[in-house]
């Protein structure tokens, strides 16, 4: 075996789920996070096809099930709050909009990180600052910890991936924004949601919601808006909120309780909606994973899907080349690819179906979501659920770790 001692940056869904297939396979795993410890709560992320697949063969599912949100499906209601059009959990054999198996990110993630243990070491509170490759490894800095030395690097650290910007090149370069943002966070559970995830849609391409949390006295709300590329500091929480609040100002439903609900959320989060495209995802002993290689945007619900199924690939094919990179790298992108190239393919009209523009766009859209599950729509939407088992897994046999 070569290049065992393996650095991970990221330690949300790709990062320990990579983590827990290399050292089943007999390497030597380090996360790096910025975080302080592992991120709790988070928005709901889908367990579709292929990606469920990886899970059961972690022997993880049980565990998944157990912090499974409890959902009846997605509901459309108009600015009074009447439903206009609803699509259960059921639909499409539980792979719908809202699928069957859905958890909140940090519930998965926290089920992952507890599997990588005994064996992954983890660096909270630190982030990467440089890289430098030669021809047995690549020397590592660190923000707070010393300089270290690896094998082999993998960026699994998101849509603003640090490892991506070292090695490969500017953000600008290989993010496509698709002309949204979203703030994601936690608000009381003072809404009547009924089990539902409820959305409003509001003229000007913007897309309030909510959704149950896990815990009774949570709800996890989302507010959307269409629009160019803006400017604004990404560590300047107090500016984000403040562009969200302009934003929503006189929408109505719900609205308003939960614009203030987000000025007092701890866990509040808002970023662009984009995708990540590059002609390769590695270089040299560097290579990229999940959102960081081939974020497909949360429009697709394949985020998690691409995630898991990425990182059961390329440690199964560093296991199969013993540690060779410049072989296992060639494989993983072979095999990843087609996959990948379907998964970022965004659902029938794009950010303009999720957040139509004017009123009669909303109309049509909410009467296409009751005829979703009937001819002529339900095979062009159920293509779209498809696309997260449109691969097949290898098998690599028995892991040289066992």
């Amino acid at each position: 075996m070569h290049n065992t001692n393996i650095l991970i940056s990221g330690a949300s869904i790709a990062g320990p789920a990579l983590a827990y297939w290399l050292r089943e396979n007999g390497f030597t795993p380090t996360i790096v996070e910025r975080a302080p410890a592992p991120r709790p709560g988070g928005q709901a992320v889908d367990l579709r096809g292929a990606g469920r697949t990886v899970v059961e063969r972690m022997g993880l599912m049980d565990d998944v099930r157990a912090v499974t949100l409890d959902q009846r499906g997605i509901a459309y209601v108009d600015d009074k709050g009447r439903i206009k059009a609803r699509l259960g959990a059921d639909a499409f054999g539980g792979e719908g909009i809202v699928s069957e198996i859905e958890v909140l990110r940090g519930d998965l993630a926290e089920v992952l990180h507890r599997a990588t243990l005994p064996g992954t070491e983890y660096l909270f509170d630190d982030t990467i600052t440089g890289i430098d490759q030669d021809d047995d490894g690549v020397t590592i800095t660190f923000e707070k910890a010393a300089p270290r030395r690896f094998g082999l690097v993998i960026g699994a650290d998101g849509l603003h991936s640090t490892v991506r910007a070292l090695a490969f090149g500017p953000e600008s370069a290989m993010v496509r924004p698709i002309g949204g943002y979203t703030a994601w966070f936690t608000a009381p559970a003072d809404i009547d949601l009924d089990g539902w995830y409820l959305m409003l849609n509001a003229p000007g391409g913007l897309v309030a919601s909510a959704r149950p949390g896990r815990l009774p006295h949570e709800l996890k709300a989302g507010l959307s808006f269409r629009s160019h590329p803006i400017s604004y500091d990404r560590r300047d929480i107090a500016q984000q909120r403040d562009i969200v609040a302009r934003r929503f100002a006189g929408v109505g439903w719900e609205a308003p309780r939960l614009v203030a609900a987000m000025h007092d959320a701890a866990d509040f989060s808002f970023d662009s909606m984009g995708q990540v495209h590059l002609d390769r995802w590695s270089a040299g002993r560097v290579a990229l994973l999940g959102d960081a290689g081939y974020c497909p945007s949360p429009l697709t619900g394949l985020g998690t899907s691409l995630a898991l199924v990425g990182a059961y690939v390329l440690a199964g094919e560093l296991a199969a080349a013993h540690g060779d990179h410049r072989v296992a790298f060639a494989r993983y992108e072979q095999i990843m690819r087609p996959y990948v190239t379907e998964g970022q393919k965004l659902p029938p009209g794009g950010i303009s179906g999720f957040a139509p523009s004017s009123r009669l766009d909303i109309a049509v859209r909410t009467a296409s979501m009751r005829w979703m599950t009937r001819w002529p729509l339900r095979p062009l939407i159920a293509a779209q659920f498809a696309k997260a088992g449109n691969i097949t897994l290898p098998d690599y046999g028995q892991r040289v770790g066992v």
